[in-house]
């Protein structure tokens, strides 16, 4: 009987791992509830599903984002696997990854942090989404001060362009502080996201909200 009691604690941890998203409009929603299209100044219309998963340690199940979760800093050490699901075709594809809280959603000075940056994804049979090339800016574990509130960290992916390859605007010795993806897309001809997800990370040691 003890057991059944912590049932309703634990079922939102399950329903944390392995979830995924599903229906593109609900995705729209939940971006735009999130103010992200505001705050990155893009137009967020996706035609595709964007899967994000972060491994985890030892023999913990795997996380696939849903659009909105919260994650704990530890549980996004990564360096996460994409997927892809759509009418989109097979590539190449652009995906950036940014945070666009820092170093606090009340005093974002530093945003957008950028996170990950890489071109020249291309999809699998099985939608998984695979690069040729190494990236321009790797993988950044999400890290928020310890006094600021949960950060939202942002995935997008846009059709490469043919001139993206060739843009120096961005180079791996480029700062990733005050990154603008949005003038970055239109300066190197990306266009509009085609799909994206998002979540949002709690600091070090802060417990995961229980609604996840």
């Amino acid at each position: 009987m003890q057991l059944i009691s912590y049932l309703p604690y634990l079922l939102p941890l399950f329903a944390l791992v392995g979830a995924q998203d599903t229906d593109i409009q609900l995705v729209k929603y939940t971006v735009e509830t999130a103010n992200i299209p505001f705050d990155l100044n893009i137009l967020f219309d996706p035609t595709d599903l964007l899967e994000v998963t972060f491994p985890q340690n030892g023999s913990a199940p795997s996380i696939t984002l849903k659009a909105g979760d919260f994650l704990n800093q530890n549980q996004t050490g990564g360096p996460p696997t994409f997927a892809f699901s759509g009418s989109a075709g097979t590539g190449p594809f652009v995906i950036a990854a940014v945070d666009p809280d820092a170093p606090t959603p009340v005093n974002p000075t530093e945003a957008q942090i950028r996170h990950f940056l890489g071109g020249n994804f291309t999809a699998g049979a099985d939608g998984s989404l695979t690069n040729s090339t190494p990236a321009i800016t790797e993988f950044l574990q999400p890290n928020p001060p310890l006094t600021s509130t949960a950060h939202r960290y942002v995935f997008l992916v846009f059709e490469q362009s043919d001139d993206f390859s060739s843009q120096t605007l961005v180079t791996p010795d480029t700062s990733r502080d005050n990154f603008n993806i949005s003038a970055f897309a239109a300066a190197t001809g990306l266009g509009n996201p085609i799909a994206g997800t998002y979540m949002e990370v709690n600091p070090v040691n802060s417990p995961t909200p229980p609604d996840v």
